[in-house]
């Protein structure tokens, strides 16, 4: 077995498995006519549609929200079209090829509000259970559906660290403000902090100024020589990724434009109101992200938004039995194909990379799931970007990864779960009297992850905790790999009566040509 890390082998151990196993038997390559069906149609869906399309596959795009693009690409309704759309967005031009190429394509079935509930592994294929219409709503319609080749590209959601405070109204993620923002143009507040880790911090400001709101500043919480280590090292690698720096540019210029200070070092850590957030805390860290006493400053504000990375979106690949690399993201080779024949991934899920690696994992996925290889030559340009920009999720993580003295800003009435409303001292102490740190036995406990978010916002943050507090060798998923609070055999909220009506039997895909 040979391996290899496209993202970063100085940087971080692989993520991706090449193995010689994986790749497409020439009866596989040479197949007339296969289905895909691609779940997710953000950047690398609807890449992952067109390429596959454009190989002659029948495709079944499926996305749950009512419009394509994804969270990157979120747009304003059809119904009251935005003129000036192109700029509010990067790539708007890229967006509007794709969409218009796929809509007018009839061998692209194109199925919008669309909750892919559950999945089944085990049979010749895996077996998409999906439910249609309005998720609120009564009445969807239920499809169960097979495939060839199935290709996840269900991108990743916010994460944010907890602070005293943060479950006050007013207290928003990047990605709900920049939902607001690009979706509605309404700003999430009049007076607004943007504050967290990462790269993210930078559009989420952008799209809140276009929205009206005034931008009192961007705390990002790694200091600034460890963003410079991180995205400065070897940086002639970066060089065929020069459109990165225009973006950085644009960013750059609407911060002094809209006069936003840009602090790093720097963190959110009280959110302070009675009915809503009428001000927040700021402390400076230290480098393991512990806040420095005595360096505490309140600004008044009426929202405050707040991003430290994101979490991949996993359930499915889990429920399908993809293999998950210690890092949590879905392991994949050469051809974005994952452990499992033929279901591949590509996105977000496979790395944090931004949207150009998106595309190009995409593209690469849906030409292979399609039947074809990494090594054709239609691939070149598109295998050549993967190599440039999935190295940036090295260099995220390295520049603006979590750490961990941010436990340090925790009170003990603290809400982790705030779903469930568990405090940190009630996950502290449980763990302390259970002497466990096994994550089951603590859920069960505490009901930490067991609202109705099932663990998407605390999971993760649970799982830090736990491992803080043991002091024997990590065992739990944060450390192994294992599935942990990414585990949810129902993916979305089911009704009973969804349920009980839900059949077992595959509806396949058609074949071109037939209804």
């Amino acid at each position: 077995m040979n391996s290899y890390d496209f993202r970063d082998s100085q940087l971080h151990a692989a993520d991706r498995v090449l193995t010689s196993e994986s790749v497409p038997t020439e009866s596989e390559t040479t197949e007339a006519i296969r289905t895909v069906v691609i779940v997710g149609a953000g950047p690398a869906g609807l890449a992952a549609a067109r390429a596959a399309r454009t190989r002659g596959a029948n495709v079944t795009l499926l996305d749950a929200s009512d419009y394509l693009g994804g969270q990157f690409w979120r747009h304003m309704p059809s119904s009251r079209p935005s003129a000036q759309e192109r700029l509010l967005h990067h790539d708007w031009a890229t967006y509007v090829s794709l969409r218009s190429a796929l809509e007018n394509d009839s061998g692209c079935e194109i199925v919008t509000g669309a909750q892919v509930w559950a999945l089944e592994a085990g049979g010749p294929a895996p077996v998409v259970h999906v439910l249609i219409g309005n998720a609120d709503g009564a009445g969807r319609e239920g499809r169960s559906i097979t495939a060839d080749s199935l290709v996840f590209a269900t991108g990743a959601h916010d994460r944010t660290l907890p602070f005293p405070g943060w479950d006050l109204p007013g207290v928003f993620t990047g990605g709900a403000a920049q939902a607001f923002a690009k979706g509605e143009r309404v700003a999430i507040g009049n007076r607004v902090v943007v504050a967290g880790a990462g790269p993210f911090l930078l559009p989420v400001a952008a799209s809140l100024a276009q929205a009206g709101a005034t931008v009192c500043g961007v705390y990002e919480a790694s200091k600034l020589t460890r963003m410079m280590r991180g995205w400065l090292y070897r940086p002639w690698q970066l060089l065929g990724a020069a459109k990165k720096s225009s973006e950085a540019l644009g960013y750059l210029s609407n911060h002094l434009r809209n006069r936003i200070p840009y602090v790093t070092g720097t963190a959110v850590v009280e959110a302070h109101g009675t009915e809503k957030v009428e001000a927040v805390t700021v402390a400076k860290l230290d480098h393991n992200w512990r806040p420095i006493p005595g360096s505490e400053k309140t600004i008044k504000v009426d929202a405050v938004c707040v991003s430290h990375g994101f979490t991949p979106r996993i359930e499915l690949p889990i429920a399908a039995g993809c293999a998950i690399s210690p890092k949590r993201f879905v392991v994949v080779d050469e051809h974005q194909l994952s452990t499992v024949p033929g279901v591949f991934a590509a996105g977000e899920i496979t790395g944090i990379g931004g949207v150009d690696s998106a595309l190009a994992e995409g593209t690469i996925a849906g030409h292979c799931a399609a039947g074809g290889l990494a090594s054709d030559v239609e691939l070149t340009k598109a295998v050549t970007a993967r190599a440039t920009f999935t190295a940036f999720a090295s260099r995220i993580e390295a520049a603006h990864g979590i750490r961990l003295g941010w436990t340090k800003w925790l009170r003990d009435d603290t809400l982790i779960c705030r779903c469930e409303e568990v405090s940190y001292s009630r996950v502290s102490d449980v763990a302390q009297l259970t002497t466990s740190p096994g994550l089951r036995s603590h859920k069960l406990s505490t009901r930490a992850g067991l609202g109705i978010c099932q663990a998407r916002v605390c999971g993760r943050t649970v799982e830090e905790l736990l491992e803080a507090g043991d002091p024997t060798p990590p065992t739990h998923p944060r450390s192994t790999g294992v599935a942990g609070t990414d585990r949810r055999p129902i993916v979305s909220p089911v009704r009973i009566g969804e349920l009980a009506a839900a059949t077992s039997i595959p509806q396949e895909c058609p074949k071109k040509g037939q209804p």
